[in-house]
């Protein structure tokens, strides 16, 4: 009899870094950092709207590209946003999250033995996409502290296999965000390799000095980019799962063409609630900006003080710092003791690495909490230092005494 279980292009990858660092995090009493979830909901007018499109009985399959509206408040709102137009028509797809249409675009663009290009620190579901699809991944390593990403490096990984470039912008981990240089040296390959390019720009609204900027806009990209969004991240309804592509007619064809057997529709009224989200007023977004932007500054000056090396990021809701003074050895040895001895869970950069070393010495904690939990667990941090510089910690774990 033939072993059953998990096939071989998925059982490398097991059960994902959030469900366990949440797990400890339930076990251990930790204030929890690690998934990238609010601990919040978002607005009230925003949830009214779900109740009165399920009200009105709007409780069937919605049409497989997304509800009309909807797919014309996605295709406003980012004219408004990039002053591109796109047809709602032809050029959207809504899936249920971003997650599934990244792995929509992976699943209708490549061939099995086609090579998926993209850059370490990753979205853990990138790489997955890419092997449920046969694909080779490729992975080019964004060096921290300052991520950026160098051209001789992807140039040297592209071979006559690489098909798709995939690019996260403002960047999970990092917080980064694609510079102009980074911006041309993108669209400078995309065109000179004949390549699509899959931007998942999820974070297009959390953006805090630099406005956000598509890479739509790159001469040659939009006949050859997919811009992947989400409400779940602008809105605070993560749990909602609605997301979209867009892209030219015929990309949008690729990626509709894996949606409508992966899900072939999301909820119908929380699309209806997020047409109406999606239509609202510019001050909303500011006011979600400004509030998010004390979230990180409370974040990162708290993280500084107790011991971390951490740069503001510039997008996104996420806080990459160094944890190197706490003597650890790697980043999932450090968020394995934090979570039972600092009561705090973080996750480790190296779930999103392949070359994991690479990520040894930094954890990421996610600010998309209430300020009153940022303080919580800022305080237990606080005392974590404490203790670790009396020395309570010595030879656990791979720790070190600070003052040794």
């Amino acid at each position: 009899m033939r072993t059953l279980g998990v096939n071989t292009r998925l059982k490398p990858f097991g059960a994902t870094i959030f469900a366990e660092m949440t797990a400890l995090a339930v076990k251990h009493g930790a204030v929890n950092l690690g998934q990238g979830a609010p601990d919040f909901d978002g607005p009230e007018w925003l949830k009214e709207a779900a109740v009165k499109a399920i009200r009105d009985g709007r409780g069937q399959y919605a049409r497989m590209t997304g509800l009309p509206e909807l797919t014309k408040a996605i295709t406003t709102r980012f004219e408004k946003t990039s002053g591109l137009s796109y047809d709602p028509e032809r050029d959207v797809v809504v899936t249920c999250g971003a997650t599934e249409a990244i792995l929509d675009c992976i699943l209708g663009l490549i061939e099995p033995g086609d090579e998926v290009l993209f850059f370490e620190p990753f979205y853990d579901s990138y790489i997955a996409s890419v092997a449920m699809a046969g694909g080779v991944p490729k992975v080019v390593t964004l060096e921290a502290p300052d991520f950026r990403i160098d051209e001789a490096a992807v140039r040297a990984a592209i071979t006559p296999r690489t098909r798709v470039l995939m690019v996260n912008s403002p960047h999970n981990p990092s917080g980064q965000m694609l510079s102009a240089a980074e911006r041309a040296t993108i669209a400078r390959i995309a065109e000179e390799f004949d390549l699509v390019v899959i931007s998942d720009e999820v974070y297009e609204e959390l953006w805090y000095e630099e406005p956000h900027r598509t890479l739509a806009l790159e001469p040659g990209l939009r006949e050859r980019t997919i811009v992947l969004g989400s409400l779940g991240k602008s809105f605070s309804f993560t749990g909602w799962k609605v997301g979209w592509a867009i892209a030219p007619a015929n990309l949008a064809q690729a990626v509709r063409s894996a949606h409508q057997f992966a899900s072939f529709c999301a909820p119908t009224p929380l699309q209806a609630a997020a047409a109406v989200a999606l239509s609202a007023p510019d001050s909303y977004f500011a006011e979600f900006r400004a509030e998010y932007r004390a979230r990180r500054d409370r974040m990162v000056e708290g993280l500084r003080r107790c011991g971390f090396r951490c740069d503001f990021p510039k997008g996104s809701y996420f806080a990459l710092a160094d944890h190197s003074a706490f003597g650890f050895e790697d980043d999932f040895a450090f968020c394995r003791h934090l979570v039972e001895h600092g009561k705090v869970a973080a996750i480790p950069p190296g779930a999103f690495y392949v070359n994991k070393r690479k990520a040894a010495s930094l954890v990421r904690f996610a600010f998309c909490k209430k300020l009153e939990t940022i303080d919580a667990a800022l305080v237990r941090l606080e005392e974590y230092r404490a203790r670790f510089e009396e020395g309570a910690f010595a030879g656990a774990g791979g720790a070190r005494a600070a003052r040794a």
